[in-house]
Formats: C-alpha cells, sequence, structure tokens
C-alpha cells in the first residue's frame, strides 16, 4: 500500500542507466584507485604473436563531442587465430585477449590499447575486434566489430561485414596510420547521427 501511494503521488522511478561508474570501477588502477583490475589496456606484450599495433579512438555523443566516462571493451584472436584458454597461457603467449580502457584519463578521451593485429578466426573470416562500449544513458552495453582498412580482400568476403548495407560498413573500419615506428588503427565509436557506428545485437 505505501509503495502504491508513493507511486500514486510521485510517479514511476525512471530507469537506471549503466554508467557512469563502469569505467571507475571496471578500470580502478587507470583511474588511480587503490584496486585491482584484471584487465587494462595492454593486450599484447612483445612476446604476443602478430604485428604490434595501437588500437586508439574516441567515443562521441550525438552532437560529436567526446564521452569522457565510457568504458571499452575489446577481445580478439592473436596473429595466429588463438584465444588463451587460462591465465597460465596467456603469460606463455604474452596475449591476454581481452582489454578495458576508460575514456577519462585522457587529456583528449581517447581510448587506447596495445595489442597485435588479429588473424581471421576461419576462412571466411576478416580479420576483426570485437568491442562493447558502455557509457552513461545507456540501459544496455553496446556490441561492435572494428574491421582494417587494408584488409580489403578479406573484408569483401566476411559474411558479418557484408550483412551491413554498403553505404553503412565504413563505419566499422580502423584506419591505418603509421606514426613513426608505431602501427596505428584509429576507430572512433560514434553513437548516434549521420555517421553513427552499426551496433550488433549479441
Amino acid at each position: 500500500m505505501l509503495m502504491q501511494g508513493l507511486q500514486d503521488n510521485f510517479g514511476q522511478t525512471p530507469s537506471q542507466t549503466v554508467g557512469p561508474y563502469f569505467a571507475y570501477g571496471l578500470t580502478a588502477a587507470q583511474y588511480g584507485y587503490p584496486f585491482n583490475q584484471p584487465f587494462d589496456a595492454v593486450v599484447a606484450t612483445d612476446a604476443a604473436h602478430g604485428e604490434r599495433i595501437l588500437l586508439e579512438g574516441r567515443v562521441l555523443d550525438g552532437d560529436g563531442v567526446p564521452v569522457f566516462d565510457a568504458l571499452v571493451e575489446i577481445s580478439h584472436v592473436d596473429g595466429d587465430g588463438r584465444y588463451p584458454q587460462d591465465a597460465d597461457q596467456a603469460e606463455r603467449m604474452g596475449f591476454r585477449g581481452v582489454g578495458r580502457c576508460g575514456t577519462g584519463t585522457d587529456p583528449q578521451h581517447r581510448y587506447a590499447f596495445h595489442t597485435v593485429k588479429p588473424a581471421g578466426q576461419a576462412e571466411a573470416d576478416a580479420p576483426h575486434i570485437n568491442m562493447i562500449v558502455t557509457m552513461r544513458g545507456l540501459l544496455l552495453h553496446v556490441f561492435t566489430r572494428v574491421y582494417f582498412d587494408d584488409e580489403t580482400a578479406a573484408n569483401s568476403h566476411d559474411a558479418v561485414l557484408n550483412s551491413v548495407p554498403a553505404s553503412r560498413r565504413h563505419t566499422l573500419l580502423a584506419r591505418r596510420v603509421q606514426r613513426g615506428a608505431d602501427i596505428v588503427y584509429a576507430f572512433d565509436v560514434h553513437m548516434q547521427g549521420s555517421e553513427e557506428t552499426v551496433f550488433f545485437d549479441c
């Protein structure tokens, strides 16, 4: 009766969104909190198999403004198409397969992952990175894929990429940039607007 009375007087409580506390809670060390975190922005060490790359970008809202408290999580295989099966194997491989990075500690509100370029997991799969974005205002996190703009032949045969309308496929392509000796793939996530990134149901 009490709850019904409160609802009659004040209306229904709005839905709770999923942020921004996930960025601080799941990447605590990045934000300077004295807690351990199982994954960070270093996915691969020098021992990992594959071409060393930096995947970086921003999460942009509908006005094109960088979101400062988003959490970006990635997962992918190494350059031989393998995921580690446990922590011991990950240590031997020098490859963790999973990374997490918040956008709140970089002056430009970028995420940045130190990793290796993945191989295709199957003959018909183009190399890609799975990405999850969590941020304020979302009721659920969103899923997308990061493909590489220099893998034209492989991309043309990828079933998932080719299920996306041709006019929107560019929103899933990371752009290769040579920065000194470093290979950087730039990938901005557009949450809304004319350049909205393609998101998938998982």
